[in-house]
């Protein structure tokens, strides 16, 4: 099953858990972020790169760019399949 994923080359998992909770359960900044990303992020990687950035001693903007520069490769890579 697709959801509403359109039609991607990324590949889809399936999940286990509610991702609404882990969605809700992520500081406001990444909530903000997850609603406005191009592709679909779950929750919980979302937390998974958050956390990483935190040992770093990154600030929130700081994980912000670095999620943006994620998707940013991840739509390179599908363009790359396209074309």
């Amino acid at each position: 099953m697709k959801a509403n994923l359109g039609q991607t080359s990324l590949p889809i998992k399936r999940r286990s858990g509610s991702p609404m909770s882990e969605f809700d359960r992520l500081p406001k900044f990444l909530r903000e972020w997850l609603n406005e990303a191009i592709l679909p992020w779950s929750p919980v990687s979302v937390r998974r790169v958050w956390l990483k950035s935190l040992k770093k001693g990154l600030s929130n903007q700081d994980v912000l760019v670095s999620l943006r520069k994620s998707e940013r490769q991840a739509l390179k890579k599908e363009k790359s399949n396209y074309f």
